[in-house]
């Protein structure tokens, strides 16, 4: 029974009350979110500082593509530059004056260019200064065509000027020559017999009796040589058309004019003076042969030029 009352006064007791269950789905949320938004933030800043990276390393290599072009475009300057100093000395003097607008603008060229830290406005002044040099060295260069052009100009009509006067004074030359060449007149070829012993001269028409060939000429006045002692040379032709010549008698062989040459038969040195006429000027001519019956032709050269010609026959 006491067990009974037991269980009874147990069964009586009252129950104590369960806490409730906590529920962290709220706050797993809860991190998740932040968590989300840490990496969000973290990928912006991320991105945002690789962004300004690559604008910088843009920008950078913008500058440095800049500063190259601007060198390469300065160093194309200075090499028209140095091409026109060597052209001409006067642009030498023009282009080396310190004070000179084209040193000024060289200096501050190299001025902003030797500047590793110059900005993109600094590199864009040096381009338009580079521009300007340019233009000044496309003003040189037209400059100094020009006077090449003008040089060669005048150099084609000096020398046009050189052969006309040139020509002018070889006009003149042969003219004076020509107008110093004397003439000879009355010529004549008279056959000489000549007597033993010498003493007896006679003129003769048979071959086989003529013992001297004698020549007679008068040379004519002359108002341009100038009194000199001058040379003819006498060329007898006979009837077979050979001229007779013999080296012991003084025959030799002269030039013309035109170059060419010919044989003679004697030659005389005779003074002649200006404007005054010779008369009667005598060439004989012996030969060892016997002359042939026929035709012979005397010619008288002097200058280059034949001045006279006659014609006797033989029978």
């Amino acid at each position: 029974m006491s067990q009974e009352l037991n269980q009874s006064s147990q069964s009586e007791q009252p129950q104590q009350p369960q806490q409730p269950k906590r529920d962290n789905t709220k706050i797993y949320w809860a991190i998740i979110v932040l968590l989300l938004i840490s990496n969000i933030y973290f990928i912006v800043t991320k991105n945002k500082v690789t962004e300004q990276r690559d604008q910088v390393q843009a920008e950078f290599n913008f500058s440095d593509s800049s500063r190259k072009s601007v060198e390469a475009d300065y160093n194309a300057a200075l090499v028209r530059l140095d091409d026109l100093v060597s052209k001409n000395d006067q642009m030498q003097n023009l282009l080396g004056d310190k004070d000179g607008e084209i040193a000024k603008l060289r200096s501050q060229i190299d001025a902003i260019i030797k500047n590793k830290n110059a900005t993109a406005a600094e590199l864009g002044k040096a381009r338009r200064l580079i521009n300007l040099l340019n233009s000044k060295v496309q003003t040189y260069e037209e400059r100094i065509a020009a006077l090449e052009s003008d040089n060669e100009r005048l150099g084609v009509e000096k020398d046009m000027l050189v052969e006309e006067r040139d020509a002018l004074d070889a006009e003149r030359e042969q003219l004076a020559k020509l107008g110093s060449i004397l003439h000879v007149s009355n010529i004549r070829m008279t056959p000489i017999d000549i007597k033993r012993g010498g003493k007896k001269v006679s003129e003769t028409q048979r071959a086989k009796r003529v013992d001297v060939m004698r020549i007679l000429f008068d040379i004519d006045e002359n108002r341009i040589k100038e009194t000199s002692v001058t040379e003819f040379f006498l060329r007898i032709t006979g009837p077979e058309g050979t001229v007779l010549s013999n080296a012991a008698y003084g025959s030799g062989v002269t030039t013309l004019d035109d170059g060419s040459s010919i044989n003679y038969t004697l030659s005389k040195l005779i003074e002649v003076q200006k404007n005054t006429k010779v008369r009667d000027v005598v060439v004989d001519w012996n030969q060892d042969s016997d002359y042939k019956s026929g035709d012979y032709r005397i010619e008288i050269y002097q200058g280059g030029f034949k001045v006279g010609a006659g014609n006797v026959t033989l029978r």
